[in-house]
């Protein structure tokens, strides 16, 4: 019986570090990569090392893209889903989380709100095909995609009649080509995975950006302003930051399923999704 009953307790102070090991090895790999996932949408991958680890995901899309059609999750009861869940559901070939929300905490694994299925609100401007979900909030710039697929980042957080789909983010990081993330207070510059989507001057071309984070020697993050640095190299006229932390989540359908591109990490385990309020999906025929 003592016996049993050591080799149960072994078993089950195992089982932690074997996850998070398994864990560890399905998340990409630290090398460089650049690639067409669809018509109009462009894939890369940076791994950096200075001036420390940090893995960066960059896509670029085309919104006249003959047939690409943008989606932000739907208002329904039970909101909160993974990213993952949002690509099967809705059927999109792309998706990055979007909004912060409320209510929110991450206290251990198993400790935290919300899960798949509870009710969240997201902060900010949120319209879902011409819906409008939640009021504009002041100060909180909103991407507003109109029905020909144009985008604005309007810098008062409420979209102009016509709208088709929008969400707002915490603040701009680039505005007229130009870094405005100096003006950060220094707790808001630590290394921290964040997702940004800025557009050009034209409102045609958009880009998604995902930074992993909290992960030592794979990826530690980005400061806002090293954020804003590299979106303006890019060629940003104008970006805005989403919601990042754990909810950092980049997922593509490679036609056998969701695929996480990055690599999340959710009440501290890596490859773990968070559920968050919404989504910013696209459609290609």
């Amino acid at each position: 019986m003592r016996c049993q009953l050591l080799l149960a307790t072994t078993v089950l102070l195992l089982l932690p570090p074997i996850a998070y090991s398994r864990a560890y090895f399905l998340r990409p790999q630290r090398t460089a990569t650049s690639r067409s996932l669809f018509a109009g949408i462009e894939y890369q991958r940076q791994a950096r090392s200075q001036p420390r680890p940090v893995m960066i995901h960059i896509v670029k899309i085309d919104l006249q893209t003959a047939g690409l059609r943008l989606l932000v999750t739907p208002q329904s009861p039970q909101n909160s889903r993974t990213t993952s869940a949002f690509v099967r559901e809705f059927k999109t070939k792309l998706a990055i989380n979007a909004s912060y929300f409320s209510p929110f905490y991450d206290r251990t694994p198993w400790d935290y709100y919300p899960r798949s299925g509870d009710r969240t609100v997201p902060m900010g401007e949120t319209i879902s095909n011409g819906d409008r979900h939640t009021p504009p909030l002041e100060k909180w710039p909103a991407l507003c995609i109109s029905q020909d697929n144009t985008a604005r980042i309007i810098d008062t957080g409420s979209c102009p009649n016509g709208t088709m789909n929008a969400v707002a983010g915490r603040e701009f990081l680039v505005s007229n080509g130009r870094v405005t993330a100096e003006k950060f207070a220094d707790d808001e510059q630590k290394p921290y995975p964040r997702v940004a989507v800025g557009i050009d001057r034209s409102g045609t071309k958009l880009w998604l950006i995902v930074i992993d984070g909290k992960q030592p020697l794979y990826s530690e993050g980005v400061t806002k302003v090293e954020l804003s640095q590299l979106m303006a190299k890019l060629g940003v006229d104008t970006a805005i930051n989403l919601d990042g932390g754990g909810s950092t989540t980049l997922v593509v359908d490679t036609g056998n399923g969701a695929t996480v591109l990055n690599a999340p990490i959710h009440a501290k385990v890596p490859m773990n999704e968070r559920p968050v309020a919404n989504q910013l999906g696209f459609y290609l025929p």
